[in-house]
């Protein structure tokens, strides 16, 4: 349950950023369920290794690299999803990112969807 939970939250954070018009743009909501499907699926395969292969210029940027491996995370999602799924250039691609990161951290939030839940 708290799988399908995030990943309505990703959709819902896809689409609020697809609609701001920044250079990314989904046609509809079930594309963007689509995209945040492929989005997550590209993330634990190929940004899992580029987080580890890259990790000694995150080190030396303090962590702002992870942003531009983000945005290649999701240039790659809309490689694969071309029609659908587009991210204009790689400015729209980094702005994308950062906004997303923003968005659904704040959808967490509002729903209280957290990740660990100690119960003392």
């Amino acid at each position: 349950m708290k799988l399908l939970i995030r990943w309505l939250i990703n959709a819902v954070s896809l689409w609020i950023v697809a609609n701001l018009n920044i250079g990314i743009s989904v046609p509809n909501f079930k594309y963007a369920l689509i995209a945040a499907l492929v989005i997550g699926l590209v993330n634990a395969t190929l940004g899992i290794f580029l987080k580890v292969v890259t990790f000694p210029l995150t080190i030396l940027t303090f962590g702002i690299f992870l942003i531009i491996i983000n945005a290649a995370m999701l240039k790659v999602a809309a490689w694969l999803l071309f029609p659908e799924f587009r991210v204009r250039n790689w400015t729209a691609a980094i702005i994308g990112a950062i906004l997303l990161s923003l968005v659904t951290a704040l959808l967490h939030w509002l729903v209280g969807d957290k990740r660990r839940r100690r119960d003392y």
